[in-house]
């Protein structure tokens, strides 16, 4: 009999537990699989990031782009993180123009991949 209570103790943790993921983070942190701002998109790693982002998409296709600055982004908890990151950057002749690029990255394996970049849609 004293089973009974202690289970039912067990299933409202775990619907509450559930309810919780499904109505949000309330501002608790990223939510595992949703896209989050990037708060602080001056940090040195965000930044780092787009430069590496940028060199690695000059490196693949030759353009010349250099990197400016990362000026807005997302991020999103997987195994590791993706970055969604808009970039500054300028061209040969020196035009600046602003591009979305996607990078993976694994922290603890060392893992850094360029898995988007293209120009950024005007709005």
């Amino acid at each position: 009999m004293a089973r009974i209570p202690l289970l039912l103790a067990l299933l409202l943790a775990v619907s509450a537990a559930a309810a919780a993921q499904v109505g949000g983070n309330r501002g608790h942190g990223p939510l595992v699989g949703g896209w989050s701002p990037i708060t602080d998109v001056g940090d040195p790693h965000i930044q780092e990031l787009g430069g590496w982002a940028v060199e690695r998409h000059a490196s693949l296709s030759s353009d010349g782009l250099r990197f400016r600055r990362v000026t807005s982004g997302e991020q999103q908890v997987v195994s590791g993180m993706n970055y969604r990151l808009v970039v500054s950057a300028s061209d040969p002749a020196g035009a600046t123009a602003s591009y979305v690029a996607v990078v993976y990255e694994q922290s603890w394996t060392n893992t850094r991949q360029l898995t988007s970049f293209k120009p950024a849609a005007a709005h």
